[in-house]
């Protein structure tokens, strides 16, 4: 009795998550714009997320293309990052003509929006940290056209700067296409990798041969269904009778969250 395996009936991980926004230059940012007779549509916030969630997936399926465009969007990341920095370093230098004698608060929306967020790649949460400082960037903006510090041309371009970066990161994001094969495909030189090839283009080698990976990458499925991890000890699977390793346990936990 005392030598049989403890069964620990645990469910998924859940957490409610939400993002606050305050202005509508943002929000269109989220939304996107659906295409229109003339006009092309423009991705949004909502769009990008999809895509990341099946770069992670394919990325988990050691599709080595996924691994190449997790790495490409990472460096889009800290790019937008980068661009979004030096717009908010602009207005926080004019707002820095305010007198000492004047107070400006908090320019917050007396009725913001808050959106529900369901995400499951690391590299989207990225992405919505990067909409929340432009909606704060939008916010000062506005508040310091409203007190006189910049004219309405600096406010527009400087919007739409802020603006242009992030639709330009999930532009890039949108060229994603899973390419359905494996590391395995490649190695054996067969008819799927030539392929891939021939419309994907060639990758780089550490790339190819899984050596240089983006810091999110999940860890690859073998075919037996378990996932690839380095020597380390082993931890019991609590929803069936498998042995897994940690990196097994980690990779669930981060699924079932939302």
């Amino acid at each position: 009795m005392a030598n049989e395996p403890l069964q620990l009936n645990l469910g998924s991980l859940r957490s409610a998550m939400s993002l606050t926004l305050h202005t509508h230059h943002a929000s269109r940012v989220w939304h996107g714009r659906a295409a229109a007779e003339g006009r092309p549509g423009i991705i949004g916030l909502n769009g990008y997320i999809s895509m990341m969630n099946k770069m992670k997936r394919g990325a988990e399926q050691d599709d080595p293309y996924s691994d190449w465009w997790m790495l490409r969007i990472e460096d889009k990341l800290a790019d937008t990052k980068t661009r979004l920095q030096t717009l908010r370093e602009q207005v926080d230098q004019a707002l820095a003509g305010v007198p000492p004698a004047l107070s400006l608060g908090e320019n917050l929306n007396v009725q913001p929006v808050k959106l529900p967020l369901f995400i499951n790649a690391q590299l989207g949460f990225a992405a919505v940290y990067l909409l929340a400082d432009y909606d704060d960037l939008a916010r000062k903006l506005i508040l310091a056209h409203h007190t006189a510090l910049i004219d309405r041309s600096t406010l527009e371009r400087w919007l739409n700067d802020g603006a242009h970066a992030m639709r330009s990161l999930f532009s890039l994001a949108q060229q994603y296409r899973y390419s359905g094969t494996t590391r395995d495909d490649f190695a054996a030189k067969n008819e799927a990798a030539r392929a891939a090839v021939e419309k994907f283009g060639e990758l780089p080698q550490d790339v190819l041969e899984g050596t240089r990976r983006s810091r999110f990458a999940p860890p690859v499925a073998r075919r037996d269904g378990r996932s690839e991890s380095s020597a380390a000890p082993t931890a019991v699977d609590p929803t069936s009778n498998t042995i897994d390793g940690p990196a097994d346990a980690v990779a669930r936990d981060e699924d079932a969250t939302e």
